[in-house]
């Protein structure tokens, strides 16, 4: 059900964004939002899961299918639910998180959000084999090259999207400091920046 949602991006929010097709907007939560920055007002389409809970019907969007496919791969690991699963495909490709996986490194898998040494463990023993490692690093199909003239507001924006991937007030403000002192063209660079800070 809802394989993929092609329409107009209306929205964008740090946690979701929403996409109109037909008459119908759809609240759609994504691993980094912002990667749709350049595409506000226009045609997109966006490979989508919908995940029905007891007490909501979420529905989850990505940049491409093989992000969705390791998406998918990553929920079905114990210990690790979509939340976990959003941040660990914000901060890096679904190339490098097979990659890792096939290399059993743990250390790499630990550094995302929620996720401790027995989970890290538990998605290499879970998918290690079952996903194929491409040649051509999927990270690089959306280049957001969205300018605006005032930085605060871009790393206000970034740190809202960096905290609802379940990083910590404590690491925030740590980072925060690092990124005032430079300067991006779009949120998406400056969320980039806050990840590899993070996870650095």
């Amino acid at each position: 059900m809802y394989a993929y949602i092609k329409g107009t991006l209306a929205v964008l929010n740090p946690t979701h964004l929403v996409v109109e097709a037909s008459g119908v907007g759809y609240e759609i939560q994504t691993p980094n939002s912002y990667r749709f920055q350049k595409f506000m007002d226009q045609e997109v389409v966006i490979h989508t899961s919908l995940i029905v809970r007891e007490d909501a019907q979420l529905l989850y969007g990505f940049i491409n299918q093989e992000e969705k496919d390791m998406f998918l791969s990553l929920i079905k690991v114990t210990g690790i639910g979509p939340k976990s699963a959003l941040a660990i495909l914000a901060s890096s490709s679904p190339n490098e998180v097979k990659i890792a996986i096939e290399n059993e490194n743990d250390s790499y898998l630990t550094k995302f959000p929620g996720i401790g040494k027995k989970t890290a463990r538990q998605i290499v023993l879970d998918l290690k084999g079952k996903v194929q490692i491409n040649e051509v690093d999927s990270s690089q199909i959306l280049n957001v090259e969205a300018s605006l003239s005032d930085n605060t507001p871009i790393i206000k924006e970034a740190l809202l999207a960096l905290e609802a991937l379940g990083y910590s007030k404590r690491e925030l403000t740590k980072v925060e400091k690092a990124l005032a002192k430079e300067t991006f063209e779009s949120v998406d660079d400056a969320v980039k920046k806050g990840l590899q800070l993070l996870i650095s």
